[in-house]
C-alpha cells in the first residue's frame, strides 16, 4: 500500500461525495470538479501527481476516506456503493480493448475542444457525460444513483453526474495500475488511514 494508491481512493471518494451533493441537493463544489475532469485529460502525464494537479485538490476524498476507515464514525453507505461500482466497472473496462480504444478516441475529442471552451462549460460536462452512457453504461453494472427524482431527471445534473463518474473510473484505473487490490480493502484499511492522515 503506498501514497498513490491512497490518492487513486481518495480521487474516487471525492467523486462519491460530489455526486451524492448533485443527487441529493443539486449542488457541487466547482474547486472540487475541477481537478477530477483534469484528471480524464492526463493522459501522457509524467507522474501520478500531475493528474490531480496536486493533493491539496483531493482534500475532500481524503477527509472522506479517513471518515470511512476511522473507529466509531458513522459509515457513508452510499460512497462505498459508488467506489465499488467504480472499481467493477473499470474491471470491465480493461477486458474489453475495443471499450478502451473508444473511450481514448472520445477523451482526445473532448481535449480538442478546449482550444475553444473552458473545461467547466456545459459542452464538456455533456461530452464526458456522452462518453459515459455510450462507453461505460453498456459494460453492465450500472451504479445505481440515490437521490431526489426531480433532480436526477434534469439533463444539467446527469450530466454532470456522469461526467464525474467517468472521472471515477480514470481514479479507479490509477489505483490499479499503482497496484491497488480488491484484499486491500479489508486487509489494508491501517495503513490506507495513516497514509491519508498524512496528506491533509
Amino acid at each position: 500500500m503506498n501514497a498513490n494508491q491512497v490518492m487513486a481512493l481518495a480521487a474516487m471518494c471525492q467523486v462519491a461525495i460530489q455526486v451524492q451533493k448533485l443527487a441529493k441537493y443539486g449542488q457541487s463544489q466547482q474547486h472540487e470538479i475541477e481537478p477530477l475532469l483534469e484528471s480524464l485529460l492526463a493522459t501522457d502525464a509524467k507522474n501520478v501527481d500531475e493528474i490531480y494537479g496536486s493533493r491539496a485538490n483531493l482534500n475532500t476524498g481524503y477527509r472522506a476516506l479517513i471518515s470511512q476507515l476511522s473507529a466509531g464514525t458513522e459509515k457513508n453507505v452510499e460512497l462505498v456503493k459508488y467506489v465499488g461500482g467504480m472499481v467493477q466497472l473499470e474491471r470491465i473496462l480493461t477486458s474489453k480493448p475495443d471499450a478502451l480504444s473508444a473511450l481514448g478516441r472520445d477523451i482526445d475529442a473532448t481535449k480538442a475542444k478546449l482550444d475553444h471552451l473552458e473545461l467547466l462549460d456545459e459542452s464538456i460536462i455533456a461530452a464526458f457525460a456522452d462518453t459515459y452512457a455510450r462507453i461505460i453504461s453498456p459494460l453492465g453494472q450500472r451504479i445505481q444513483v440515490f437521490g431526489q427524482p426531480a433532480l436526477l431527471k434534469q439533463a444539467s445534473i446527469q450530466n454532470r453526474i456522469r461526467a464525474l463518474l467517468l472521472a471515477g473510473i480514470r481514479a479507479a484505473v490509477l489505483w490499479r495500475q499503482m497496484g491497488g487490490k480488491r484484499r486491500h480493502f479489508l486487509f489494508a484499511k491501517r495503513k490506507i488511514l495513516a497514509i491519508a492522515k498524512e496528506q491533509v
